[in-house]
């Protein structure tokens, strides 16, 4: 059975959305472009992320070259309260936004953008992530060990703080590591 038949183009360097999509059996090409992550500072957390993606696809719509072509962009924000945790600018950022996200509850959001020449679906998804306490060695040891200088929220799910220090997950795992497979998947087939 082939799972799906248009070609897709995901405009995405992160390794983990390549990772999810060919261990879903979707066959793929990478290619990508410089945008700007920017957004409007009155627009509402919640709506960043498939903001992102969407522009993302628009800056890259020039990939498309046929019909039965399909853009795929996405984008991930952590977020506690109102504020927004990207990826971190260097160590003392990550150790700062670790510390902020100890022993609470954030959301994982991840907007994503499927465009072809006829069409245009934006979607989100939503987990909620339960990370117990982190002591400051603790933090140091996670930076330290696994570098997560382009991940948002200075974490990844599937490293060491996700295996050994989130207590509870509500939504999907794929969405907290960068691609909600089960709603990507669910769209591209209405597609």
């Amino acid at each position: 059975m082939k799972i799906f038949e248009k070609k897709i183009i995901l405009a995405s360097k992160s390794p983990r959305r390549s990772q999810l999509l060919s261990q879903a059996g979707f066959k793929f090409e990478v290619k990508t472009k410089e945008v700007e992550e920017d957004f409007p500072s009155t627009m509402p957390a919640d709506d960043v992320a498939p903001f992102l993606a969407e522009k993302k696809a628009m800056a890259c719509a020039d990939f498309l070259e046929s019909d039965d072509e399909i853009l795929l962009t996405a984008d991930s924000v952590v977020i506690l309260g109102d504020k927004i945790y990207g990826k971190p600018v260097d160590y003392q950022d990550a150790v700062q936004i670790l510390t902020e996200l100890s022993g609470k509850v954030h959301k994982v959001i991840t907007g994503v953008c499927l465009l072809s020449k006829e069409k245009k679906k934006v979607f989100a998804d939503l987990s909620l992530v339960h990370f117990q306490p982190l002591s400051e060695a603790e933090i140091h040891y996670y930076i330290e060990h696994c570098q997560p200088y382009d991940k948002a929220g200075a974490y990844a799910v599937q490293e060491w703080i996700g295996l050994c220090k989130i207590t509870k997950i509500e939504g999907t795992y794929t969405n907290i590591m960068g691609l909600p497979m089960e709603a990507v998947f669910r769209e591209l087939e209405k597609f």
